[in-house]
C-alpha cells in the first residue's frame, strides 16, 4: 500500500473519531450538560487519579475476560452472545466451592474456585456448542437465550437454598471466608485477579499463532469447506473454542463474587457479558487488542460513575459504547471501497515467458 493510501485510511479513521465526539457533544447538549465539563469529568473519573485508575483496572478484569470469551469463537466466525450467562454460572460454581469448604486455606481454595467457575462457564457454553457443531443450529439464538436462564438461576439460589439468614431483607448468600477472597497487591486495594486476563490473552495469542490447533482454527474460520476437505475437524474446533470462551467468562464470575462482593447476590454484573461483545467486535477478534480495548471501556464504566456528579445518568456510558461501535462499522465499510484496497502490481515477465490468458 502506498503512503497516499495509508494517509487516506488514517484520515478516514480520524474523521470518524471526530464524528463520534461531535455526536456525543450533541447528546450532552440535548441533555442540558456542558460537553467540555462532561468529557473532563469522564476522563478524570477514568484515569485522573490513583483511585480512578484502581477502579478502571478492577472493571477491566471482567470486561477483558468476557471480551476474550467472545473473541475466541470469533476466530471461527462464531458469535458467543452468552458471556453474560456464562459469567453468572461461573459465579455459581465458585460460590458452591466457597460455601462448601470455608475452612480450606487460600492457596488450595482459590484455585479450586477458579476451576469450578471455569467448568461451570464452559458447560454453559457447551450446551449451545453441541447443536451448532452437529446440526448447524445458530449459536447466536441459543447463547442469547441461556443468558436469561443463568440470571434466573442466581436469583433462585440467593432467594432459596443459598439465602443467608443474617440478612433476611436482602437476597444474598452467607459471606465468603477470608480464604475465598482474592488477595490484594500490597496496599493498593487491587486484587491479583488483574493479571488473569493478561495471562489468558498471552496464552491464547501464542496458541492461535504458533500451534497446530491455532492454524486449524484460522484455516476453518477462513474457509470451512476447504478445511474439511483436507481433514480438519470443524466439530472439534467449534466445541473447543466455545468451551474455552465459556471458561473465561466463568472465571470472570468467580473474580466478581470473590473479590468484588465476597458473596453471591443478584446484580453481580452490570452487563459485562454484553459489553464484552462490543469490545471483541472493536478488536476484530484479536485477543491482545481485546484486553487493551477492555481497559478503555473499564475507564468508561468508572468515568460514568463520576458523570453522575453532574446529573448525567450512567447510561450515557452505553451511548458512548454504541457510538464507538457505530463509528468502527462506518470506518470498516468505507475502507472496503476499492480506492482503499491494496492494489496488486502486475508481475514483470521474464525473458521468453508468455503472458497467461484468462
Amino acid at each position: 500500500m502506498t503512503w497516499a493510501g495509508r494517509f487516506n485510511r488514517i484520515g478516514v479513521a480520524t474523521a470518524a473519531a471526530f464524528g463520534v465526539v461531535l455526536m456525543l457533544a450533541l447528546v450532552l447538549l440535548a441533555a442540558g450538560a456542558s460537553p467540555t465539563e462532561s468529557f473532563k469529568t469522564l476522563l478524570g473519573g477514568a484515569f485522573g487519579s490513583s483511585f480512578a485508575w484502581r477502579q478502571t483496572l478492577l472493571k477491566t478484569v471482567p470486561l477483558a475476560l468476557t471480551g476474550l470469551a467472545v473473541a475466541i469463537p470469533m476466530s471461527l466466525r462464531l458469535w458467543n452472545i452468552g458471556a453474560e450467562g456464562q459469567l453468572h454460572l461461573g459465579a455459581i460454581g465458585a460460590t458452591a466451592v466457597a460455601l462448601a469448604f470455608p475452612s480450606l486455606p487460600a492457596p488450595i481454595l482459590l484455585p479450586i474456585m477458579v476451576i469450578a467457575g471455569a467448568i461451570a462457564g464452559s458447560l454453559w457454553a457447551l450446551f449451545p456448542a453441541i447443536p451448532r457443531a452437529l446440526w448447524g443450529v445458530s449459536e447466536i439464538i441459543t447463547t442469547l437465550l441461556l443468558n436469561g436462564v443463568g440470571l434466573l438461576l442466581v436469583t433462585y439460589l440467593v432467594t432459596g437454598p443459598w439465602r443467608t439468614t443474617t440478612a433476611a431483607s436482602f437476597p444474598v448468600t452467607d459471606p465468603f471466608s477470608d480464604a475465598a477472597k482474592l488477595p490484594f497487591l500490597g496496599t493498593t486495594r487491587i486484587h491479583i485477579g488483574v493479571f488473569i486476563p493478561v495471562i489468558a490473552a498471552l496464552i491464547l495469542y501464542f496458541v492461535l499463532r504458533s500451534s497446530k490447533f491455532g492454524y486449524e482454527v484460522r484455516a476453518i474460520g477462513a474457509n470451512p469447506h476447504a478445511a474439511r476437505v483436507v481433514g480438519m475437524s470443524t466439530l472439534r474446533a467449534i466445541l473447543i473454542v466455545m468451551v474455552v470462551g465459556g471458561a473465561l467468562a466463568g472465571i470472570a464470575g468467580m473474580v466478581e463474587v470473590s473479590a468484588t462482593f465476597g458473596r453471591l447476590r443478584t446484580g453481580i454484573s452490570p452487563g459485562y457479558g454484553f459489553m464484552g461483545i462490543v469490545i471483541a467486535t472493536l478488536a476484530r477478534g484479536n485477543v491482545l487488542g481485546t484486553v487493551l480495548i477492555a481497559l478503555l471501556f473499564g475507564g468508561f464504566v468508572g468515568g460514568g460513575l463520576a458523570l453522575q456528579t453532574l446529573g448525567i445518568s450512567q447510561a450515557f456510558v452505553f451511548v458512548i459504547q454504541g457510538l464507538i461501535l457505530l463509528g468502527t462499522v462506518v470506518v470498516t465499510w468505507i475502507l472496503g471501497f476499492p480506492v482503499f484496497r491494496r492494489r496488486e502490481q502486475p508481475r514483470q515477465l521474464t525473458r521468453g515467458e508468455q503472458p497467461s490468458t484468462p
